[in-house]
Order: C-alpha cells, then structure tokens, then sequence
C-alpha cells in the first residue's frame, strides 16, 4: 500500500506545479504593452500595478491578488499585465516625451507612475486602460482576489461601457 501512495503523491505535486506555472502572470514593462496594443491584430487592454519597493500591502497584493488562479488566468486572457515601480529611476519615452525620476529630499517618484496615479500617489493603486491607452479608472488600495476580479471584469468585459459601477456592484456576483 505505501508503495502506491508515492506515486499518487508525486502525481499531485506535480500536477500542482504545472497547474500553478500555467497561472503565473507574465509581467511587461510599459513599453512593452504600449508596443503591442500598436502591434498586435486584437490588441487587449493594459493594466498597471504601481507599486514601490517598501509598501506592504503592495507585496501582500502580489502575493494574495494576482498569485490567485483565478485572478492570474483572467488578467492572462484579457489584458496586458506591466509592474510599475512609481520610484524607479529608469526614463520612459511615451508618446514623444521622455518621463523621468524626479527627486524629493531622500527618495522620489516617477513622472509617468503620477501620471497615470493622476498626482495621487497611494500605493498600492492598479490602472485600468483601453487598448488605446486611455485611462478607465485608477483604483487605489489593497484589493482581495474576489473583489478585484469583479473590478476587472467591469473594465475586462466592457461592462463600464453599458452600466455605472454603482449599478454593476450592486448586482449579486
């Protein structure tokens, strides 16, 4: 009997890492997105994590949000996924501008990650963007997998185009 048991057990590791690696979201930088909502035939919506190195609810999100099956597959099939440091020193050119690291006191922000924050910089806070990249809406705080793929999915499924978010959260999920 122990001898069919290690066979079974080593089947579902198995089956468990393979299931999680196929869920894994595949992160891009801005540019990266930006070049393929421009290159590709059906180009999908982009979403951005602005997030810093020392903000514990960013790592709980990443950790609890978007290492969720569920969530992980979603965002996969619907838009392109990119991590924006909001501190990082590395120019981003966008749209014939270059954005840059602006320096305060001991540390600083990004232009682009307060762009796109729309000058409120609270982390973490995702972006949600057309396949123009035309900001739908920033959503600032700490999200659970549950109540972030209802906000994905409002913006994912265009359900934002037909119904306020109001009226889209008071229906049942």
């Amino acid at each position: 009997m122990s001898q069919m048991k290690n066979p079974i057990i080593l089947l579902v590791l198995l089956f468990a890492v393979v299931y999680g690696q196929a869920q894994e979201i595949e992160w891009m930088s801005w540019t990266e997105a930006v070049e393929k909502t421009q290159t590709e035939k059906k180009p999908k919506k982009i979403f951005v994590d602005v997030y810093t190195d020392w903000c514990g609810w960013c790592k709980k999100m990443d950790k609890d949000t978007f290492n969720n099956p569920e969530v992980a597959a979603y965002m996969k099939d619907n838009f392109y996924m990119v991590k924006m440091d909001a501190e990082s020193k590395d120019d981003v050119v966008y749209k014939n501008k270059t954005f840059k690291f602006i320096s305060q006191g001991r540390s600083g922000y990004h232009e682009l990650a307060a762009a796109l924050l729309q000058g409120k910089m609270s982390f973490p806070t995702v972006i949600f963007l057309n396949e123009k990249q035309e900001i739908l809406s920033p959503v600032p705080g700490y999200q659970k997998p549950k109540g972030f793929l209802k906000i994905a999915k409002y913006f994912g499924d265009d359900i934002y185009k037909n119904k306020d978010w109001k009226e889209y959260d008071a229906e049942k999920s």
